[in-house]
């Protein structure tokens, strides 16, 4: 039963991050790296620490008592993660919602649950157990889809017009979305390795009477501290770059308008974190299995969303068949994943 709980905890993380960015189509005439940055303060700042407060008792005493190595280390990771979030918004830009996710979603997915293991030495005994393959073939059939998806964007490619792939998505360009895709996707996983790195933050957490399903509300804080020092360097240098810190006082704009869809994008995001942490505290000897879960809704979700916003009008049946394939391959892992979960359970 807990096996089950947790991937609908998942299930809700991924419903989350696949539909965060849409609030941001919303906003107007403001440049990316300005809304990208307001929308990052909620979700790297605010919101992990307003949650993290409410369901850690005592948040301040438990981070006061880590290691400084396991802070140190968690913190480097988020980091890191926060490259992969920032071309992440890139990636969305040049490729559209339901492609850019498969791609830099799957090679997340990849990374985050094989690295975990093969660090920790445990991978070769996953081979020798029922529920062991089963992850492992979840993860493969996960791969599969990504691949059928990215097949689909190619077939889009060669069927439309530029100006055609322009009408739905402004800035189209698969070459540069795929490479930025890459780099996103490898540089994401990091996010899986500081929450495995900040374990003994939520052991802590649990010492001090925190709820099982919320003890990794406290890794988060440091983990996204360090997404936001990337993110905000970053962003900070093209408003200076670009000339775009007027973005934020031109009366010509709707800046309460902005600044209101950017937190609800940025709090949005970071549910898929919160729900993330809940399924992670559910999944039991293979919760490593559970970042494929997460990436693999995010997937289907955002995918979905994409078809619903017609990001696939004029491609071809041939097109449509193979991303709707796709999807559905992606979302069959997630069940193979989980069945393989419940034998280890």
């Amino acid at each position: 039963m807990l096996v089950f709980l947790g991937v609908l905890f998942h299930a809700l993380g991924g419903f989350a991050s696949g539909s965060f960015y849409l609030p941001y189509k919303k906003v107007n005439g403001w440049a990316w790296e300005s809304y990208w940055l307001v929308g990052g303060v909620v979700s790297w700042l605010i919101a992990p620490w307003v949650l993290g407060a409410l369901t850690v008792p005592h948040l301040l005493a438990v981070l006061r008592q880590a290691p400084s190595s396991t802070l140190l280390w968690t913190y480097l990771w988020g980091v890191l993660w926060g490259m992969g979030g920032l071309t992440f918004g890139l990636a969305m830009r040049y490729l559209g919602l339901s492609l850019g996710m498969a791609v830099t979603l799957g090679l997340c997915a990849v990374f985050g649950t094989l690295v975990p293991p093969l660090w920790a030495g445990t991978l070769g005994t996953l081979v020798g157990t029922a529920s062991g393959r089963f992850v492992l073939l979840g993860l493969g059939v996960c791969v599969l889809g990504i691949l059928v998806c990215g097949r689909a964007g190619l077939l889009k490619e060669k069927s439309q017009t530029q100006a055609e792939k322009r009408s739905v998505i402004a800035e189209f360009d698969l070459r540069k979305g795929l490479a930025v895709a890459v780099f996103s996707g490898i540089m994401s996983a990091c996010m899986s390795f500081g929450l495995t790195a900040g374990q003994p933050l939520a052991a802590l957490a649990a010492q001090n009477g925190t709820n099982p399903l919320f003890v990794n509300n406290a890794v988060l804080v440091v983990i996204l501290l360090g997404g936001l020092t990337t993110n905000a360097m970053w962003c900070l240098y093209l408003n200076a770059k670009n000339h775009t810190f007027s973005d934020y006082r031109n009366p010509s704009f709707p800046a309460l308008r902005n600044v209101a869809f950017c937190a609800l994008a940025g709090l949005t995001w970071y549910f898929q974190f919160f729900f993330y942490g809940m399924g992670d505290s559910q999944m039991g000897a293979y919760r490593f299995s559970g970042w494929t879960l997460h990436m693999a809704f995010i997937i289907a979700f955002s995918s979905m969303w994409g078809l619903l916003l017609h990001e696939w009008r004029g491609a071809n049946r041939l097109t449509r068949r193979t991303i709707t394939l796709g999807i559905g391959i992606v979302i069959l892992s997630t069940v193979v994943v989980g069945y393989g979960n419940y034998l280890a359970g």
